[in-house]
């Protein structure tokens, strides 16, 4: 199945690079494009992609506003990767609270990048642990961890285990269980913590202080 790609940034440049290194890829295709936010959510509603690589500095409507809208208002909203010049900008820490799956550095390698698009496709949330640690103490709001108290023993070590960014399969090695237990887990997880997906639960994990920024 080959994934259905939107590509928004103000920087015609960037968007020129983005879609030959994404239609080089076999399994990859850029949709549409989109200047800013407005047009974005406007593409993503016609085009329905499956991933979207989301500027959040554009003019108008920012990445993150267009984050929540587009995941609000669509029934089967994309994934989406927010992208940025520099990881610890307060934008990005917005945009994964507004629900995105991750984000890039505008100078990450192609091969992350295409890597990414295929990681969140996938179901799986895209993490780069040490800078949603940053991000977390420098942005982040203090909230109750009662709800966290919930977790069972071994759903509290799963949920350390995707703070470190690790996969199912990962996970799975490192507890010594099967990879179906392992979703069931992380299934259990989101259920208890009301939370959308993966990376959103990690940032409650962080802003609670059930996990240390610091550690």
């Amino acid at each position: 199945m080959t994934l259905k790609v939107l590509i928004a940034d103000d920087e015609p440049l960037i968007r020129a690079g983005l879609r030959v290194l994404v239609d080089a890829e076999a399994d990859l295709t850029v949709v549409g494009e989109a200047s800013d936010g407005a047009e974005a959510l406007s593409q993503a509603r016609t085009l329905q992609p499956d991933v979207i690589l989301m500027d959040v500095r554009m003019p108008g409507v920012d990445g993150i506003e267009a984050t929540r809208t587009i995941l609000a208002r669509m029934p089967q909203p994309p994934k989406i990767i927010v992208i940025t010049t520099f990881e610890n900008d307060d934008y990005v820490f917005a945009a994964l609270q507004a629900g995105a799956n991750g984000f890039l550095l505008k100078r990450s390698r192609p091969d992350e990048l295409l890597s990414a698009v295929r990681t969140v496709a996938s179901g799986d949330s895209l993490l780069f642990p040490a800078s949603v640690r940053r991000l977390a103490a420098a942005f982040g709001v203090h909230r109750d961890a009662a709800v966290l108290r919930s977790l069972t023993e071994r759903e509290a070590q799963v949920l350390r285990l995707l703070a470190e960014g690790r996969s199912n399969a990962e996970i799975a090695t490192e507890l010594y269980v099967g990879v179906e237990t392992v979703k069931t887990h992380v299934g259990n997880i989101l259920a208890k913590l009301g939370a959308r997906d993966r990376i959103q639960a990690v940032i409650l994990a962080y802003e609670s202080g059930f996990i240390s920024p610091a550690r």
